[in-house]
């Protein structure tokens, strides 16, 4: 089932965050039906730098591109403001598309953009954004490339200005609104009641965020369609990597810190080493058998 004929199905979608195959392998393991390709995940750890308009859109590309090697899972990415005008937009759109997103997400700042909780945000006019989410409509190859569009709008012009926004950016054609950062629980309630009705909603938690944090059913329940989590587990990672560095400079060794990581063993099985090989090992046999073949029709 696609993602577009997963929210005409009803229910709540849990997307996670990830940065790279491997989060986003052991997120599709886990169990989720869609993931989140954070354009601020890529930030912190590639760079290993704030979200503040720094990754490229080739960057995120190759991580697009790497992912869907590895896993079928429906992906949201996360293409910040499309990197330029209508025209970038565009270019946006069709390479990840290409490269395997399922769902792709623009925003309203103007760049430098950076992370929706971070303060002094700045924003295009609505009308250039209507532009650049229509560009990206077009653009778009298959219908079942869903637009995503995000309106920052809350921190700088206030609520009205962003539930205006949002039905305007739904006007030019996208499949999903989201609000970013709405402030309260009743700032939530009331997006609901305005929007609900005109597109899926989406909503951001963010741990030390501007919105309130509540579990996922609790999010559907008010009538959110998908609700990410996309940089939790840089933050779980970030804390876990910090205890372990100082634990090998404290000690000397990894003994201590032990059974909280995987073994050389374990960590194979987890990735998939053993199937892997023995799939390398099929196709040489393969091979062997083609020659045998080919020297005995000679002989």
């Amino acid at each position: 089932m696609t993602l577009k004929h997963r929210l005409d199905s009803g229910g709540t979608i849990v997307a996670p965050g990830i940065y790279d195959a491997l989060t986003a392998s052991l997120a599709a393991a886990a169990g989720f039906e869609a993931l989140y390709l954070s354009g601020a995940a890529i930030a912190y750890t590639r760079l290993g730098c704030p979200d503040i308009g720094l990754v490229t859109m080739s960057e995120v590309a190759e991580v697009i591109t790497l992912v869907r090697d590895r896993v079928p899972t429906a992906l949201i990415v996360d293409a910040d403001n499309g990197y330029g005008n209508a025209l970038n937009v565009q270019r946006t759109v069709r390479l990840f598309e290409r490269a395997g997103a399922t769902a792709i997400q623009l925003e309203d700042q103007s760049f430098p953009k950076r992370c929706g909780h971070l303060r002094d945000k700045t924003l295009i006019p609505a009308a250039e954004m209507a532009g650049k989410v229509k560009a990206a409509v077009d653009a778009r190859a298959s219908d079942e490339t869903l637009i995503v569009a995000r309106t920052d709008a809350v921190a700088v012009e206030g609520f009205e200005r962003a539930v205006e926004r949002a039905r305007l950016y739904a006007e030019a054609g996208a499949d999903v609104l989201f609000v970013e950062a709405p402030r309260s629980r009743d700032q939530l309630d009331r997006l609901v009641a305005a929007l609900a009705g005109t597109r899926p909603l989406l909503v951001n938690m963010v741990e030390g965020g501007d919105t309130p944090l509540m579990p996922a059913a609790e999010l559907g329940a008010l009538g959110f369609r998908i609700v990410i989590f996309p940089g939790g587990i840089v933050r779980a990672l970030a804390r876990t990597a910090q205890a372990y560095y100082a634990s090998l400079a404290a000690t000397g060794s990894n003994a201590a810190f032990a059974d909280r990581m995987f073994d050389f063993s374990a960590l194979n099985t987890l990735i998939g080493t053993p199937e892997m090989l023995a799939l390398g090992a099929g196709y040489d046999h393969f091979g062997r058998d083609h020659s045998a073949t080919d020297e005995e029709t000679a002989a």
